[in-house]
């Protein structure tokens, strides 16, 4: 089943991608089947170096939260200065028990390098664990990936229709190769992830 880390070296990198409360069973902003990744991402993380743990870190302004807005539902979209917005319901309010990560990835998260948060400042959105939605405001990651002398990023966690889509594709544009290790995230809808699939085929991101 995880024949592909029989390949895994020192230049490749993963990155898990927000296994937080909120997005699994139970949470604010649950995706179906999020818990039963996570141990099997305990799996995929023992067998790399270089581990990068995400973390949606909101304050409970945060514009992309439905609550913020008179009148406004979750899971409809509005315009923000810097594009199209998802709004949603309010998850990952720094300090809540939904952002912190699940019980059952701790050991990956124990073995990473850095834990990225995102989403902090209230008026940009951040759904890639590389850039801000603005696609300007930087996280760090690929200087952090490039000093470690990783090449190759896979990546999982969830949500594949956004988190883990944003994330590989921002991979290949940072100029890293991309691998989405499928088995090992879950999507919020089936029309959103087939567009992820669709972008993937498009840049090169590879599926697994």
């Amino acid at each position: 089943m995880l024949t592909f880390l029989q390949d895994v070296t020192e230049r490749d990198a993963l990155i898990v991608v927000d296994p937080q409360n909120d997005f699994c069973e139970g949470g604010a902003l649950a995706v179906q089947g999020g818990a039963s990744i996570m141990p099997l991402i305990n799996e995929i993380a023992a067998r790399f170096k270089t581990v990068v743990v995400s973390q949606d870190w909101h304050t409970p302004d945060q514009i992309s939260f439905a609550s913020n807005h008179e009148g406004a539902a979750p899971f409809t979209q509005i315009e923000v200065e810097y594009g199209p917005q998802m709004l949603w319901p309010d998850h990952c309010v720094q300090g809540s028990s939904g952002a912190d990560f699940h019980a059952d990835v701790a050991p990956a998260v124990q073995r990473a390098a850095a834990i990225i948060r995102k989403g902090a400042n209230p008026a940009v959105d951040s759904y890639s664990a590389f850039f801000e939605n603005d696609h300007k405001t930087s996280t760090g990651l690929s200087g952090l990936l490039r000093g470690l002398g990783a090449e190759r990023v896979f990546v999982c966690g969830l949500a594949y229709d956004y988190c883990v889509r944003f994330t590989a594709e921002d991979a290949v544009r940072e100029g890293f190769a991309a691998v989405v290790i499928e088995e090992a995230t879950r999507a919020i809808a089936e029309d959103t992830a087939q567009a992820a699939r669709d972008s993937f085929a498009a840049l090169g991101v590879v599926r697994l």
